[in-house]
């Protein structure tokens, strides 16, 4: 055989290695997708700014242990440090793959995490496989691309300022929220009227307050599905 022969049956061999290579990843990718057809990402943030993500109705983990780019936890709608743990989280979940996950945690919230912009939301892990069939490169060809990246990414100013927190009121916003006063809050928390007014001024409410007006907040919130469930009831008997 010929010297030209053999090199070619090698990289015929090595072309079909990587087509077969293409398919089961692929074909990994659709099952897993199948696997988890009905999984969703939830993500809830209480009036008080508190945060909560699940995924599959649990707890979703913050994988500090594997990526730590926040210590706060999660948060959505910018695009800081902790919406790329909270892309990260999610694109390991769906994928398991450590590597993939870090490496486009930074696209995966520039491109989803950041644009969720309300306090309640819903994402599909197909969504997320989606993405990261539309998005990501094979192995092979991914260090090429994020060396591009970094030669060609503007490098950020040392001293560029942090992103400005919303400056509206947290007392006066739970207020308007509630449609009560100042006075009404202060009564149904059974504290001086000018303690809520103290808050009002420094922007702030102790956790025990903070706890106090969640724990309120869900009392309404029952009361509401009580008060549907009688006059369902009622309708009922009425017919």
């Amino acid at each position: 055989m010929l010297f030209t022969d053999f090199l070619y049956l090698l990289i015929k061999s090595k072309q079909k290695r990587i087509v077969n290579s293409d398919i089961h990843l692929k074909y990994e990718r659709v099952t897993m997708a199948s696997s988890m057809n009905n999984h969703v990402f939830k993500g809830h943030k209480t009036l008080l700014g508190s945060k909560f993500v699940t995924y599959g109705e649990l707890e979703l983990p913050t994988r500090f242990d594997i990526f730590q780019k926040s210590s706060s936890g999660f948060d959505w709608g910018t695009g800081g440090s902790t919406s790329m743990q909270l892309s990260f989280s999610m694109l390991y979940q769906v994928s398991k793959d450590k590597e993939l996950a870090e490496e486009n945690a930074v696209k995966f919230t520039n491109d989803i995490v950041s644009k969720l912009n309300s306090r309640d939301w819903i994402l599909s892990a197909n969504e997320v496989l989606q993405w990261i069939d539309k998005n990501c490169e094979q192995k092979a060809e991914k260090k090429d691309e994020i060396f591009i990246q970094k030669r060609t990414q503007p490098v950020k100013p040392k001293n560029s300022k942090k992103q400005k927190k919303d400056k509206s009121n947290v007392v006066k916003k739970v207020c308007k929220e509630l449609n009560i006063t100042q006075k009404n809050l202060a009564e149904i928390l059974e504290v001086p009227e000018g303690t809520v007014s103290s808050w009002a001024v420094k922007d702030e409410i102790p956790r025990l307050g903070k706890k106090a007006i969640e724990f309120y907040i869900l009392n309404v919130n029952n009361q509401k599905i009580i008060d549907s469930y009688r006059s369902f009831k009622q309708l009922l008997e009425a017919s």
